[in-house]
């Protein structure tokens, strides 16, 4: 640290910020202006639905039937559609997603390359597997209500209806869709199909993104017909379902929405448990294991029908097996009850019946705080292949213990299956896929072109909620300093970036918009603001389709919190935070007595240590010394000596200042310029922790504006009675600061450990046949 003596700085009161400021703060700190669309009747510039929002609406219902035999669907439905846009249609778009599953689909044709430098077997599999596959809808056939057919065009994942005349604002259509197709092995692709039990031949059916569905038609892009790759997922309408599912009698169907005839696929036994867990506070079997197991020792072609309704969702997914356990438990929500329940085989005990239901309960309690009461009847956990997969009101989630019911607790960095392995692993992937029926299934937002906003929020809550489920809990996700590394990569793109060309999926649409959140809510608006914005953009948008533009303005305006410095740089480009402190000078008031100055003077030129070549010239006689004539006046002048002419000064000085200009002089005060350079880019509020020299240390947070003319460095100013010895940025980790070892004055020592490994050495050639025999021979 330099030590300066200043005079009359408080009269000067220069800023201290960087001398040299290049205006590059205002770049950081511009109002996103044309990022965002331009306010209208439909969406306000408040980030609330206008008066003029609208959205269509598309009823459902369908008959499905599972072949257990060879594993396919087939299925036919009748779809209402609302046009409730003040536009007239020409046609309507379908999303036939399982056509992504056709060898010449524009996913599978743009598959790139794996690295085969290390590739697992279970890796290989899959890719064999899908190249062999022939997936996609067959059969396919369009009618209008009265069975005449309809032209159509498929464009893939696509289909384009043509209507015998345009649809009208505030009219309706109803038309009929049937096709069928295989059912893809889930273990091989993601989000849906089956799981083979080769033991007793027995399958898990996971199905989902199995029947036609309308594509959106927003106000912001019209049609949603972008393909579907594979990554972005899925942009749906809201409306009412009545699904009949028709699969072997000794099947039990989880799905989405209510099961409305379970008289009629139920055990007396199984009804009346199912009957009483609508009202139980404790967990309780409907399916018991032993029935399970029993169950699954055989097979039968007699078929059942489980009709289900779901009102006001935005798809349907179910589940069907003979090796299904089912539990569950009554909780409340707001003025009605939940029914929370499990549906998992054998093979996933002891987890699945200890942390389940469990995880789904306390899921729906904190998300509803930070947001809306669950407003559905029903809240339902699978295990089977899919890893984990949301849809309304019914979650696929793939942890399970080994055979032996052993199982880690928390996922291992070196081994690959440990997080479908795990304990938290399972409980983790239940908050999140649970909580994704608050995002996006009911605040709708598009999937297919912004992943973070359904992704990125739900995973800020997942990591409340697990927080709140035990001290110490292990989130991957969430806490600033896990992202970090991410950050600094290389191969990073924003977090705006369309779904389909995102790199590094799960850190840019999971992770770095869930640290973005908790930054937000916990170093820059503070926990009662945050709390306050999101939940009223939640509620603002719930059943119904909010945009960026509307997340962004609405946690602006209901905060009072200007906060375009903050979407610009964590949500529209790849810069990082890495703020170090590059210089930091001591000041104290230059008191003008020659006393105090000179004998000041002489103890900080005193503390300079004597160069090397004064040590070594210590003895050295000296020229003066030999001829003293050569020494005058200067040679005896001592710098430090005060003489009559410096008092005389001094009192000259004293009778031109006032009473408090002369209190100003001899106040005892210590003035420091801390200089703080951002490395990273990323502008960002500054948390300090000062400790002085009496042991007491002073927290503050410095608001990220500092940056807002120099976006590269600042000096900041600290006044204080005390000697600060030390000054700390984000003591607490709270930034996603990427150096920590440059936040510190004094600089702190990096630690670290390295390994001894013993020396080991293939065998040649000769010695290793020569050992191979021998073992030959010991057999």
């Amino acid at each position: 640290m330099k030590l300066r003596s200043i005079f009359a700085v408080i009269a000067c009161s220069l800023p201290l910020t960087a001398l040299a400021e290049v205006g590059s703060g205002a770049k950081k700190f511009a109002q996103l202006g044309h990022l965002l669309d331009t306010p209208t009747e439909v969406r306000l510039a408040s980030g609330a639905p206008g008066p003029d929002y609208w959205q269509q609406r598309a009823d459902y219902k369908i008959d499905v039937t599972i072949d257990d035999t060879r594993q396919h669907l087939t299925g036919r439905e009748t779809i209402t559609y609302y046009n409730q846009s003040p536009h007239s249609l020409k046609y309507i778009w379908l999303q036939v997603d399982q056509n992504r599953f056709r060898p010449d689909s524009d996913d599978m044709l743009t598959k790139t390359a794996p690295n085969f430098e290390k590739y697992p077997y279970s890796s290989m599999a899959g890719l064999l597997y899908r190249m062999e596959f022939q997936g996609g809808v067959n059969n396919f056939k369009i009618t209008d209500a009265e069975g005449n057919a309809l032209p159509f065009t498929e464009n893939k994942t696509m289909v384009r209806i043509d209507l015998p005349q345009p649809l009208k604002a505030g009219e309706q259509f109803v038309f009929n869709v049937a096709w069928d197709h295989a059912i893809v092995d889930a273990t091989k692709f993601a989000r849906g199909g089956y799981e083979f039990f080769e033991k007793n031949g027995n399958y898990i059916y996971e199905i989902a993104q199995w029947f036609p569905r309308v594509a959106a038609y927003t106000d912001y892009e019209g049609w949603n017909n972008k393909q579907f790759l594979g990554n972005g997922e899925f942009t749906l309408e809201l409306g009412d379902y009545e699904v009949a599912i028709t699969v072997p009698a000794d099947h039990i169907v989880a799905a989405t929405g209510v099961l409305q005839n379970a008289e009629d696929v139920l055990s007396r036994k199984q009804l009346k448990r199912y009957e009483e867990a609508q009202s139980a506070d404790e967990l309780m079997f409907i399916v018991t294991p032993e029935e399970a197991a029993q169950r699954e020792q055989g097979s039968t072609s007699v078929e059942s029908t489980w009709v289900f309704k779901a009102e006001n969702v935005r798809d349907f997914a179910f589940a069907s097996s003979r090796k299904f356990i089912w539990d569950a438990q009554s909780t409340p929500s707001g003025d009605k009850n939940v029914m929370a329940m499990s549906f998992y085989p054998n093979e996933a005990e002891p987890l699945w019946s200890q942390y389940s239901t469990a995880s789904i309960v306390h899921t729906m309690e904190v998300y509803s705080r930070y947001t809306f009461e669950y407003p559905y009847p029903v809240s339902i956990s699978v295990n089977g292949p899919v890893g984990g997969m949301e849809y309304p009101m019914i979650t696929f989630n793939a942890p399970r213990p080994y055979d032996d019911g052993t199982y880690w607790d928390v996922s291992q960095k070196d081994h690959r299956e440990s997080w479908s392995r795990s304990k938290y692993g399972l409980i983790s992937v239940i908050i999140h896929e649970v909580g994704h029926n608050y995002f996006p299934m009911i605040v709708n937002s598009d999937e297919r072109q912004w992943t973070w906003m359904d992704e990125g929020m739900n995973t800020f809550l997942q990591y409340i909620a697990e927080q709140e489920w035990e001290e110490n809990y292990p989130s991957r996700r969430g806490p600033p300093e896990n992202m970090t590394e991410y950050m600094t990569s290389g191969n990073v793109v924003p977090i705006m970036t369309n779904s389909e060309s995102i790199l590094q999926f799960g850190n840019n649409a999971y992770g770095k918009p869930a640290t973005a959140l908790n930054i937000l809510r916990e170093s820059i608006m503070g926990r009662e603001l945050f709390d306050y914005a999101f939940a009223e953009f939640a509620n603002r948008w719930k059943f119904k389709r909010p945009t960026p533009a509307d997340f962004f303005r609405s946690m602006e305006d209901a905060s009072a919190v200007d906060l375009d410095w903050f979407w610009r740089g964590w949500f529209y480009g790849t810069d990082y935070v890495d703020v170090a402190i590059s210089d930091i000078t001591q000041f104290t008031v230059d008191s003008r007595d020659p006393e105090v100055e000179k004998a000041w003077q002489k103890a900080k030129d005193d503390e300079l240590e004597p160069t090397l070549s004064d040590q070594r010239n210590e003895n050295l006689e000296r020229l003066v010394d030999k001829y003293p004539a050569l020494n005058d006046f200067y040679n005896d002048y001592d710098d430090y000596t005060v003489t009559p002419w410096d008092y005389a000064q001094y009192e000259k000085t004293l009778k031109a200042l006032s009473d408090k200009e002369k209190a100003l002089l001899a106040m005892d005060k210590h003035f420091y310029t801390v200089t703080f350079d951002n490395l990273g880019g990323l502008v960002t509020p500054l948390p300090l922790r000062i400790s002085y020299a009496d042991g007491a240390t002073e927290e503050m947070q410095i608001p990220a504006e500092i940056w807002r003319r120099n976006a590269e460095q600042v000096t900041k100013l600290f006044v204080s009675e005390r000697e600060i010895t030390a000054i700390e940025i984000d003591p607490y980790r709270s930034t996603a600061d990427a150096d920590v070892y440059n936040n510190s004055w004094p600089r702190k020592v990096k630690t670290s450990r390295f390994r001894l490994h013993m020396d080991s050495s293939k065998p040649n050639h000769m010695r290793r046949d020569e050992k191979t025999n021998w073992e030959k021979k010991d057999k």
